[in-house]
């Protein structure tokens, strides 16, 4: 047995470490230094310049969110309601209101389906968006019954609503995009609570196919695109395409080879698709989907699960770039990597090999391909064939596109890795503004926000992402759930569930000097000389500073302040000097008389730490100047430098003090910045570290013990005090003892007295605070002793001079009974509300009951004298 359990126990240990080897390897403790970018500087709630905030006391989950540069309005909606505010300063006027929530009776349908009464059971608006020059469209959940409406963009009045079954999703959770394009609505949700995903139109009524493929597999959408590729895209008679992004199970060998069972996808559909005639009717006869790809190759590590998408236009539809988020989704582990996509790249998947399935499993396509090409939008090459629309395409390429839905090829990101890898960080949005730096190139600056309310601003150099800073916009942690641009209000917005904020763009003004302003490398801020200014509004550009390629250029002749300090110590003192460094990049370097400072270790004297510079034990040789510097992009900078002079260690000087046993000591003196030296101890080995260390260790055990005891000695001293005293229950006077101890005493040498425990009775002659008095006033002769409820108040006959001490009881016989015990049983024996006491009673001889009796005897008169019991209403739970 000992065997086999030795045995069960080394398998459980081998498992134990196997496990924790296969964690190891998966997460990804490798990736390059680089793609896991610090932010440069910090900025807190409290030190946020030009924010402002709006939030209505009706409203809340700021989600959906409408920019109009030209009206210079941000529509806004929210749970419950909708906002037009005022893009210039959302805080500066009233906001127009359009309040709209479920009614009574929705909400009681919406909880008799089993829904969240404080989450899912209200009307959150998911869609907001402009429907031609004089209205907007809008749809919103309602209590799981979504309903849609038109809003005047001038008045901002909404219009009756109407049905919004298939343009709104049901849950206010669910994955869903909206786009409205030339008045027409295409939309990607799982609609109804049991439906399928989808991607629809609205008029004419287009959806995607389920059978005998079904073309979507989970998916939860992200974000959709419009791309007017029938402008400028080399293909005659092209028709624009509609992008949606979204996550959905893996079906390919790829996925399910790589253990990825949710993978990353892009969609296509031609504007123009109208679905077939008899094949494919009401069903999108142009959708495609191929795969996105954002990973780390060398380290076998793959991104999944797609968050947010953001598209820049290019000069040509094929220079579009996509930004996309990624995350791992792995529950309990932060981590997000950013990969932008070519739009040319997209558009090769959609040509490439197809992907069919075979015995469940999905594999490349190598037969016939029919023609026209399936998937493919109507341009001037079909129509010379006389395909005018799609309901002309014949009957082999509408089965061939219902069965071949997925594309082979996988769209790998454009840099072929990712451009940021963040380990503890869950990017939620993001949005994308285009600048053009002194250099003439243009630059992407990223606005991202987290799952924790921060906003990181970072810039896009070379394949690579450099983070200007990080914002905390709100105290309280809360996701960030859009993000918007305006470069004519020269502002962020940005919506969570509190409320929406807005701040600038950028904030030159942060960077008090040449070198803090060029280290930024922040294409909105360029130094003039005097100040960190704004590239966008400076009128003479040519004398601006800015070197955002590399961080580290045009500022060598420019003077640094350096603030100078003087200290003056003592040896033996411990001296701190502090240096401050602004940025997180930078690391500090010190200097002594201009020569720098190596091993920081205890034998060396210095340490240095985020605060500053630590000296040790000062001596004399450690006099001088040092000086503090922040190296950053491989320049050094003065912070701050110290003029330091420790001071020779003088005697004391002499005293008349009569306590001073040891004259010759020095007296501590004050000295700045560090506690004066202690009188030095001879050397002994008992005062060794490890000697000290065990003294140390038992003081704090034995003074830990002596805490115990001495807290437990206070609680029952306490607790006694209590019941004495304060408690409901107490003993009755020592008066009272002593005298009805002598009269029982007399009345034992008289009769053959017994002792009788019976329960205290209110219908005794004048029973009060333990005594039992006669109504003259004076104590009874057959007096007894007694604990009864009530205060111990003293007695009035008490005499203020303790009495002599009674003279000893004599001693209660023994009683045997059946079961071998022998004792002197109570009479009675009471249990209130759980708490157990004993009555003491010692009555006249009358009514005293025999010595020795039966114990089925004495609990029947137990039982016959509790009939006239009169109980306390809430005794006190300490009471005896």
């Amino acid at each position: 047995m000992e065997m086999k359990a030795g045995r069960s126990s080394s398998l459980r240990l081998l498992l134990l470490v196997s496990c924790c080897v296969c964690v190891a390897a998966t997460y990804p403790f490798g990736p390059p230094l680089d793609l896991d970018v610090t932010p440069r500087v910090t900025v807190l709630s409290n030190s946020l310049w030009g924010c402002r905030r709006f939030s209505s006391s009706s409203a809340v989950n700021y989600s959906t969110m409408l920019l109009e540069a030209d009206s210079q309005r941000l529509f806004i909606g929210a749970r419950g309601a909708a906002f037009a505010l005022d893009a210039a300063d959302i805080s500066a006027s009233p906001a127009l209101t359009i309040e709209w929530e479920a009614s009574a009776e929705q909400k009681r349908q919406c909880l008799l389906k089993g829904k969240d009464n404080k989450t899912e059971c209200f009307n959150h608006i998911r869609l907001l968006q402009r429907f031609n020059s004089t209205h907007l469209y809008m749809c919103g959940t309602h209590a799981f019954s979504p309903l849609c409406a038109y809003i005047d963009a001038e008045t901002f009045v909404m219009s009756p609503p109407e049905e919004g079954r298939d343009k709104c999703p049901y849950s206010p959770t669910t994955g869903y995009t909206g786009l409205i394009v030339d008045q027409e609505l295409f939309t990607a949700s799982q609609y109804e609570f049991r439906s399928f995903p989808d991607i629809r139109r609205n008029s004419p009524t287009l959806k995607t196919e389920d059978a005998p493929t079904r073309w979507l597999n989970e998916a939860n959408f992200v974000s959709s695109a419009l791309v007017r590729e029938s402008l400028s895209s080399g293909i005659a008679g092209d028709d624009d395409k509609i992008y949606f992004f979204f996550t959905e199970g893996g079906q390919e060998h790829g996925a399910a080879s790589g253990g990825h069972s949710r993978v990353a996808r892009v969609a296509r559909i031609c504007k123009g698709d109208r679905g077939g005639l008899l094949t494919l009717q009401k069903r999108w006869t142009s959708f495609l989907k191929a795969r996105l790809t954002c990973s780390l190759p060398e380290y076998d590590f793959h991104f999944n699960m797609l968050r947010s998408v953001f598209v820049v236009p290019g000069d040509t539809p094929g220079d579009t770039l996509f930004y996309a988020i990624f995350g791992l989704g792995w529950k309990n582990i932060k981590a997000s990597a950013l990969c932008r996509f070519s739009l040319s790249d997209v558009q090769e998947a959609f040509r490439g090999p197809y992907m069919e399935t075979q015995d469940s499993n999905w594999k490349e396509y190598s037969g016939k391909i029919p023609d026209p090409r399936p998937g493919t939008c109507i341009t001037d090459t079909t129509r010379a064939k006389g395909v005018n629309a799609s309901t002309s395409l014949p009957d082999d390429v509408l089965n061939f596109v219902r069965r071949h839905p997925l594309m082979s090829q996988q769209v790998r990101a454009f840099d072929r890795r990712p451009l940021l890898f963040r380990r503890t960080t869950d990017y939620t949005h993001m949005a994308v503004n285009t600048i053009q730096g002194l250099d003439g190139q243009e630059y992407h600056v990223l606005y991202m926000g987290t799952d924790e309310g921060w906003l990181h601003k970072a810039v896009h150099v070379n394949g690579q992402l450099h983070i200007i800073e990080e914002l905390q916009l709100f105290e309280e942690p809360q996701p960030v759930d859009n993000v918007l641009i305006s470069d004519r209000m020269l502002s962020v917005y940005v919506g969570s569930p509190s409320g929406v904020v807005q701040l600038p763009l950028f904030n030159c003004q942060r960077y008090t000097s040449c070198y803090d302003c060029i280290f930024a490398r922040d294409p909105h801020c360029a130094w003039n000389g005097y100040h960190c200014a704004d590239v966008m509004v400076y009128p003479d550009k040519s004398t601006l500073i800015q070197d955002i390629q590399k961080g580290n250029r045009g500022c060598d002749n420019t003077q640094v302040d350096v603030s100078t300090h003087s200290r003056s110590v003592r040896v033996g003192d411990d001296v701190l000097l502090q240096c401050e460094l602004s940025s997180n990049l930078a690391a500090p370097l010190w200097t002594l008389d201009g020569q720098e400072l190596h091993g920081y270790g205890l034998s060396s004297g210095f340490r240095t730490g985020t605060d500053g510079l630590l000296i040790i034990r000062a001596r004399r040789d450690q006099s001088g100047l040092y000086t503090c510097y922040a190296v950053e992009n491989q320049i050094q900078v003065a912070v701050v430098t110290y003029n330091v002079t420790v001071a020779p260690d003088l005697p004391f000087p002499p005293t008349k003090d009569p306590r001073r046993r040891f004259p010759a000591l020095p007296l501590p003196t004050p000295s700045e910045g560090a506690a004066a030296p202690a009188p030095r101890m001879p050397h002994s080995k008992m005062l060794s570290a490890k000697s000290m260390e065990a003294v140390y260790l038992s003081l704090i055990t034995i003074l830990g013990s002596l805490c115990v005891v001495l807290t437990v000695v206070l609680f029952y001293v306490g607790f006694c005090l209590r019941v004495g005293t304060r408690g409901k229950y107490s003993l009755p006077t020592a008066t009272a003892v002593y005298q009805g101890a002598k009269r029982n005493h007399r009345k034992q040498q008289r009769n053959s007295a017994s002792l009788e425990l019976k329960t205290i009775s209110n219908n005794g002659h004048g029973v009060h605070n333990g005594i039992s008095k006669l109504p003259n006033g004076n104590i009874r002769d057959g007096g007894f002793l007694q604990i009864v409820p009530g205060e111990a108040y003293p007695s009035p006959n008490t005499e203020i001079n303790p009495p002599p001490p009674a003279p000893p009881l004599p001693a209660a016989p023994e009683c045997n009974f059946a079961n071998g015990l022998s004792a002197a049983l109570p009479s009675v024996l009471r249990r209130m509300h759980g708490n157990s006491y004993v009555l003491l009673n010692q009555s006249d001889a009358e009514r005293a009951s025999p010595l020795c009796s039966t114990f089925a005897d004495e609990l029947n008169r137990i039982l016959e004298k509790r009939k006239c019991t009169q109980l306390i209403p809430r005794p006190d739970e300490s009471s005896v």
